[in-house]
């Protein structure tokens, strides 16, 4: 990974649906959706004054989101939702945005 460049795409992790299901509540606010499936499939990271996590969720019948969540440095576990993508498929490439 070059520096500021995103990961690898990964499979995702235990962690990364913890932190997927961690911004569920900022995501259905602003999509103003409840998603029945929300199953992060794959992900990539970018070190920034913190660290930016992609995450391709699996919603169900075909569709996808991407999330970007970034978590500062001094405050571990807080995980802010700084983006989202809709109507995603599941070979869409995780980008940065």
């Amino acid at each position: 990974m070059m520096l500021g460049g995103t990961s690898e795409a990964r499979p995702a992790t235990p962690e990364i649906q913890e932190i997927a299901d961690k911004v569920r509540p900022q995501l259905e606010e602003k999509t103003n959706e409840k998603y029945g499936k929300f199953e992060a499939v794959e992900y990539k990271t970018q070190v920034v004054a913190g660290l930016n996590y992609f995450i391709k969720i699996d919603v169900g019948n075909g569709c996808y989101l991407h999330v970007r969540v970034f978590s500062g440095l001094s405050e571990k576990d807080n995980f802010e939702l700084h983006g989202y993508q809709t109507n995603k498929k599941r070979n869409d490439e995780l980008i940065y945005f």
